[in-house]
């Protein structure tokens, strides 16, 4: 087996334990982008255009781009990475970050995750 097929079967484990925790729950993520600074203004304004993306922000630091999306379940997540996200040419690196559990939104306390 070559190293390219091990990848393709340890993602593919990983897909299958992401879904059987998330299920059809929702999900949040936060993803970062790194671009080209030349195209970080209008890579923010395509991003903005995704149905699932709650919030843009161009900010500095190690990454470029911080974008907080919302999905119904873990598919759809993926979906948005392979399909809408990576059809963003310019976008050189992401990181998705799937949220646990939400202490605080949009100023709102919540209750302690069970």
């Amino acid at each position: 087996m070559s190293v390219r097929g091990g990848l393709r079967v340890q993602q593919s484990e990983n897909d299958s334990i992401l879904s059987s925790y998330y299920g059809d729950e929702e999900v949040t993520a936060i993803i970062t982008l790194k671009v080209e600074t030349k195209d970080a203004d209008a890579v923010c304004e395509n991003v903005s255009l995704l149905k699932p993306a709650m919030d843009v922000f161009l900010v500095t630091g190690d990454t470029d781009i911080v974008v907080k999306a919302k999905f119904r379940n873990y598919t759809q997540l993926k979906r948005f990475l392979v399909e809408e996200l990576s059809a963003v040419n310019v976008v050189k690196d992401t990181k998705t970050l799937m949220v646990v559990a939400t202490f605080k939104e949009r100023g709102e306390q919540r209750s302690a995750p069970e």
